[in-house]
């Protein structure tokens, strides 16, 4: 069976530790998905739930407060770098727990979990109906897998405005395959729905308008787009140096003030919920 290596080396040793860095703004950003993502998992306490591609454990401990002290959850994740981050946050919980591995190949216990759920964590299989064939093999007959998606490339100015920004300072750089392992992976519902048919799930997909937001105003954003993403991808691929990254920083600030509102700056965002079952 083909693995996602590169995926783990990337997340190990060049985004892991961006994230780390910026975990706080980024949880702030992304609670609203969280939110979703958890509410239409339905959650119930006692329950036994994975949570893959947990990255350094916001959502585990989310859940590990849903399903309380009769219930369990684990976290998976391929980064050796953020799971690092989410044992170093346990403090003598003993309904959570982390396991480092590949979900596209891991030998999940079968029938082991009533819940399975993902926020933005299922994005980068290189084998994406193979990834969740196996991790539906986990799932018991009448639990469900609840999980989000970034939409449309031209519905995410978090990613398309520093993109933009980026390309008028530095210049262009290589695009990737936008369906190969990224973040817009999973930004059509069609193909959505065609992957989970093809793991031997039936699929319903939500696609609704959310937002993300920093409260600490534009140029704290501006920092974070600077450390994850387009920008920080032109950053390296033109090796820039500190001129340039102030330019850039500076450029960003500016083009994220018109999103300033009281609660700090909001991007909007189009997300995918999907909920996936075995058929009946």
């Amino acid at each position: 069976m083909s693995n996602n290596d590169d995926q783990r080396d990337f997340w190990t040793d060049q985004a892991g530790p961006l994230w780390v860095d910026q975990r706080a703004s980024l949880v702030a950003a992304l609670a609203e998905v969280l939110e979703g993502t958890l509410t239409r998992a339905d959650i119930q306490s006692g329950h036994s739930v994975l949570d893959i591609g947990c990255g350094a454990g916001t959502s585990t401990f989310s859940v590990a407060q849903i399903i309380g002290d009769t219930g369990h959850v684990t976290g998976i994740d391929i980064s050796s770098t953020l799971l690092e981050a989410a044992h170093s946050r346990v403090k003598g919980q003993h309904n959570i727990a982390f396991l480092q591995a590949d979900a596209q190949s891991h030998p999940f216990v079968p029938q082991s979990a009533d819940r399975i759920v993902s926020r933005f964590g299922v994005l980068f299989f290189e084998n994406p109906a193979a990834a969740f064939a196996n991790i539906a093999s986990a799932l018991r007959d009448d639990g469900c897998i609840a999980f989000s998606a970034w939409g449309a490339i031209e519905e995410n100015p978090f990613f398309t405005l520093p993109a933009q920004v980026a390309r008028e300072v530095l210049g262009p750089v290589p695009k990737s395959p936008p369906d190969g392992p990224g973040p817009f992976s999973l930004r059509d519902p069609a193909r959505i729905a065609q992957i989970m048919q093809d793991a031997g799930l039936v699929a319903e997909v939500e696609t609704t308008e959310e937002s993300l937001t920093i409260s600490d105003g534009a140029e704290a954003m501006a920092r974070v787009m600077c450390q994850i993403g387009p920008a920080n991808k032109a950053l390296g691929h033109y090796n820039a140096d500190d001129a340039q990254r102030a330019h850039l920083l500076d450029a960003l600030t500016k083009a994220l003030q018109p999103y300033e509102t009281s609660k700090g700056v909001t991007l909007p965002a189009q997300i995918n919920y999907v909920i996936a079952r075995k058929p009946s």
